[in-house]
Order: C-alpha cells, then sequence, then structure tokens
C-alpha cells in the first residue's frame, strides 16, 4: 500500500501548477493509485451584494472547483483502472447560498464536475468511480474558533469522512459512481 500526501498551496494558477507539479512526480517515480483523494477548498461568505463578489468568488473557484479539476486531470492519467477518486463539495450547495455565493456556486460546480467524471468517455480508467463527499460543517479546531457561540452538535467529525474513505479504499464498502454523499 503506497500513501502519498501532498498539501498543495493556493494561487492564481494553482490548480494547474499543482497539478503539473504532481503529475512530474508521478511520472517520475512511475506511481498508479487505487485511491486518489482531495479534500482541497475554502470558505467565505457574502451576497451579491457584496463590494467583494467577484473577488471572493474567483477565491472559491480557484480554491474548490480548480483544485477539483486537477485531481480529476492527476485521476485521468494516475487513477489505476477500478479506482477511486473523491473530491469534496457541500451539503449547502444543494439547494440556494444567498449569504454565502461564491462559495455556493463553486461547490456546485464541484458536484457538476463528479456527475461529468461518472460518465463513460469522462477521461477516467476504465472501471473507475468518482464521488464527492458533502459536509455540513466539518468538526475542526479551526472552525470551532471562527464560530465559538455555534451548536456544534450537528458538525460532522472530521474522522467521519476519514473512516468512509479507508472504507472505501480497503473496498470494505462499495462507493457508488457519481454519488454526492451527505455528511449531516
Amino acid at each position: 500500500c503506497i500513501v502519498l500526501s501532498s498539501v498543495l498551496t493556493p494561487s492564481e494558477n494553482g490548480g494547474q501548477q499543482n497539478a503539473q507539479m504532481l503529475h512530474q512526480e508521478f511520472e517520475t517515480n512511475e506511481e498508479r493509485f487505487d485511491l486518489l483523494v482531495s479534500v482541497a477548498g475554502g470558505w467565505v461568505g457574502g451576497s451579491i451584494a457584496d463590494p467583494s463578489i467577484f473577488q471572493f468568488s474567483e477565491m472559491m473557484w480557484n480554491q474548490n472547483v480548480n483544485s477539483a479539476l486537477a485531481a480529476g486531470h492527476l485521476a485521468s492519467r494516475f487513477l489505476e483502472k477500478d479506482g477511486l477518486l473523491v473530491l469534496t463539495g457541500a451539503a449547502a450547495a444543494l439547494g440556494p447560498t444567498p449569504t454565502m455565493l461564491g462559495y455556493g456556486v463553486a461547490k456546485a460546480a464541484v458536484h457538476h464536475i463528479v456527475h461529468s467524471l461518472a460518465m463513460p468517455e469522462s477521461g477516467l480508467p476504465e472501471g473507475a468511480k468518482v464521488v464527492a463527499m458533502l459536509p455540513n460543517v466539518v468538526e475542526t479546531p479551526n472552525n470551532r474558533k471562527a464560530m465559538p457561540d455555534a451548536d456544534t452538535s450537528t458538525w460532522t467529525p472530521a474522522e467521519e469522512f476519514a473512516n468512509r474513505v479507508l472504507a472505501w479504499g480497503d473496498k470494505k464498502e462499495d462507493a457508488e459512481n457519481g454519488k454526492l454523499y451527505v455528511f449531516e
């Protein structure tokens, strides 16, 4: 079992630059993966009336959509047949997000990527599957710090995501191709 973990930094062309960097590394080492997981993303609030809506939307696109595209591109080249690609969407983006418009638009686009890559001729290897984990709010120290008065009883522990990914990776649970798994 080969485990590779990479922490990539967002930048203006982060998705493309990060994908190229990992592509070279994987190709040099002749890496192939049964499971590729991208937990990249970010959050920002703001309605359509916010003066920073364009800046916030572009930031959300770069952090959420470009990272999902980069992961999908890497999966097209380095995922084994019958492998699994896991992306990170958001439960909130299944409906309207008027107070966090850029975030909602970007996460809805990630959901679209999942549905598109699940189709034949998407470019993923034969038999490969793609799914998305859709958290509501993830139980993390940073989220607790950012929302000190929030009701954390509805938050999802990060371990729950890790356990699900491990179950999929170990083939203890079957991931349904194209499914958006909501964690509440």
